[in-house]
């Protein structure tokens, strides 16, 4: 224990009786049985709390890693969605779809033009109209 053989051990109990005396050496005995008990138990306790912190940190890696492949996600869906690029392809279309409707495709005969006047038109006269003059 400790890196203490039988003898050391022995040697320390004999100078512990002649310091403290056979009337205090068992309370003594009985504090230092208390403060082995409670130091095991911090132990157990530094000991648990580690492997707590070493479940800890793999969970911290693994979120890391989620981290890492949501935001990979989401610059492909911004890439994919970039509505700047999105305009440049919807102009670019309007702009074909303009210049074929712009292209005839069969001449066209050219446009009767009338003149639209708001003047009074004559009737034209109709044969019973013309037979009773």
């Amino acid at each position: 224990m400790f890196g203490m053989g039988f003898t050391e051990i022995l040697i320390i109990l004999v100078v512990a009786i002649l310091f403290l005396g056979p009337d205090k050496l068992p309370t003594a005995m009985v504090d230092i049985a208390k403060f082995f008990r409670n130091m095991k138990k911090t132990i157990g306790t530094l000991k648990d709390s580690l492997e707590e912190e070493m479940n800890v940190s793999e969970i911290k890696q693994e979120a890391l890693a989620y981290k890492k492949e949501l935001l990979s996600a989401s610059e492909e869906l911004n890439r994919v969605t970039d509505m700047t690029k999105v305009g440049e392809e919807m102009s670019k279309l309007g702009d074909e779809i303009l210049t074929e409707v712009e292209k005839p495709s069969t001449p066209k005969a050219a446009p009767i033009q009338e003149k639209i006047t708001f003047e009074k038109k004559p009737k034209p006269i109709t044969k019973e109209e013309n037979s009773n003059v």
